[in-house]
């Protein structure tokens, strides 16, 4: 389960627009949730949510 929160952050003109993605992973060690947040351009957001 993924979750894509959406924020522009541009503080130039000539700035790709970026949006943070918030990804929700398994831990290996202990078996619960862990949220995982970076900051992507906006047409590699699929990308970031297909790997693993």
């Amino acid at each position: 389960m993924a979750k894509k929160a959406v924020a522009t952050f541009a503080a130039k003109a000539a700035t790709k627009s970026m949006v943070k993605c918030i990804r929700m992973d398994k831990s290996p060690k202990t078996g619960a949730y862990v949220f995982t947040e970076h900051l992507v351009e906006a047409d590699k957001a699929k990308d970031y949510f297909a790997k693993k």
